[in-house]
């Protein structure tokens, strides 16, 4: 546990990022490597089978990984006001209600899996597959939310290493599964479906016993567990506006694979590549912009609001370094990396199409999700998720259908950078307005 209350402020939120951004990229490797054994073991086809099915998955488990979040700001907040009996019923309830949306989650994934890709319009050649490894995935959503819900909590606490641990191990096992029932039992997609949801129950295991074991505030055992519906209700206002915005990025990305499937097997393939290497390429902003949060949730627990304004100019300047980094290698080598998935000159050259155009302008991504991390910590989520749904159902989705129609998938491509701009610049305006600071869980008591 950290406590971010005291201290120089950039040096507190680089240490605090440094293992989450670290744990993010070991995190996005997991769908790296689905993609690289099932590109190179499998076939292209396949490839775009795991690709469509992801924007299915975020959508099914995203208003519950956003409650979640809202959850880790709760406790951020209780930790930084010190009122650790809260903490703990913060933390028990969270598990009470991820668990039955785990199970809700399961069943409807299993039901809804082929409806909702045959929704995207996907090619005939790859729709068994999809649904194949949607409904392995879906089988196995109780331990994704265990096991992503401890990792939250623990970074509610100001401990992002302890995840990270896990994280490793859990990555380094999918990358030996999948191996294993890709390459050598020849499963096909089944087996990348296998080796992350195997991964994840070892991980999430591992973690249950060193917690029980050696944790003082987080105990996973369904004996003694204590639902809190004040808290449940605190967690509901923050995160739900967060799961909503989530769902409809999620629901975002479903139409936009449905445009993006009317270009055939080569451009799906080549979109899923390279939105795998779009996703390592946002860690940084993701990274220090959760750190950012957890930062502003406990310093506004501690009434301690002055210290905001320059912990945000210290992650701009930390997180913009990594990600102009980032842009530079992937503009200069993004062809040579699309090459390790797959040996397809068509879906290397759409893939390389796609993050040339895209990648020059990840620092605006990078500045959004700073700005919006902000208000996630203070627990202002409803204005940043109208925001959201204005860059991506305003702009985004309509203009990535008018210029798809008029350019090809190159439209689609510039529509992305063109909805994070919008993005940003509300954000950064309602940032300036200060409204965000009025809504706080807790304030400080010296008494606790």
């Amino acid at each position: 546990m950290q406590d971010l209350t005291t201290g120089k402020e950039g040096k507190l939120i680089f240490q605090f990022a440094a293992p989450m951004l670290l744990g993010n990229i070991f995190q996005q490797l997991f769908s790296v490597v689905d993609s690289i054994v099932v590109g190179n073991f499998v076939g292209k086809e396949a490839l775009a089978a795991v690709g469509a099915s992801f924007p299915v998955i975020f959508m099914m488990v995203s208003l519950i990984i956003g409650i979640v979040m809202g959850t880790t700001v709760v406790i951020s907040q209780y930790f930084g006001a010190k009122d650790f009996a809260k903490v703990k019923r913060a933390i028990d309830t969270m598990y009470i209600y991820s668990a039955v949306a785990g199970l809700i989650a399961t069943a409807a994934g299993l039901i809804l899996a082929e409806p909702l890709l045959r929704l995207l319009g996907l090619p005939e050649d790859i729709m068994p597959q999809a649904t194949q490894y949607l409904r392995i995935f879906f089988s196995g959503t109780i331990i994704f939310f265990g096991y992503n819900g401890t990792s939250a909590a623990l970074r509610g606490l100001g401990d992002s290493k302890t995840p990270l641990y896990f994280l490793i191990i859990a990555t380094v096992a999918n990358i030996i599964f999948d191996l294993l029932f890709v390459a050598v039992f020849k499963w096909g997609v089944a087996g990348a479906a296998y080796a992350t949801l195997l991964a994840n129950g070892l991980a999430f295991g591992l973690a249950i016993y060193w917690l029980n074991k050696t944790h003082k505030l987080i105990r996973i055992a369904i004996k003694g567990l204590q639902f809190d519906r004040e808290i449940f209700r605190q967690s509901i206002r923050i995160g739900l506006p967060t799961g909503i915005q989530q769902t409809f990025v999620a629901i975002g990305n479903l139409a936009l694979m449905g445009i993006v499937s009317t270009f055939g097997t080569n451009v799906i393939a080549g979109f899923t590549v390279a939105s795998r290497l779009d996703s390592l390429a946002m860690v940084p902003a993701m990274s220090f912009s959760h750190a950012l949060s957890t930062f502003v949730g406990q310093n506004i627990g501690a009434n301690k609001t002055e210290r905001i304004r320059t912990g945000l100019i210290s992650t701009v300047k930390m997180a913009g370094i990594v990600t102009i980094v980032t842009t530079v290698l992937i503009v200069l080598w993004g062809n040579i990396i699309m090459g390790m998935f797959t040996r397809d000159s068509d879906v290397i050259r759409i893939g390389d199409q796609y993050l040339t155009i895209v990648s020059i302008f990840y620092f605006l991504f990078t500045l959004m999700f700073i700005y919006n991390g902000i208000m996630r910590g203070a627990g202002d989520t409803l204005v940043p998720m109208f925001f959201s749904l204005i860059s991506l159902w305003i702009i985004r989705i309509p203009l990535a259908y008018f210029l798809s129609g008029k350019i090809g998938p190159q439209g689609i491509w510039w529509a992305i950078p063109t909805g994070w701009l919008v993005g940003l610049t509300l954000s950064f305006l309602y940032y300036k307005t200060g409204r965000w600071k009025t809504r706080a869980v807790v304030k400080y008591n010296e008494n606790l």
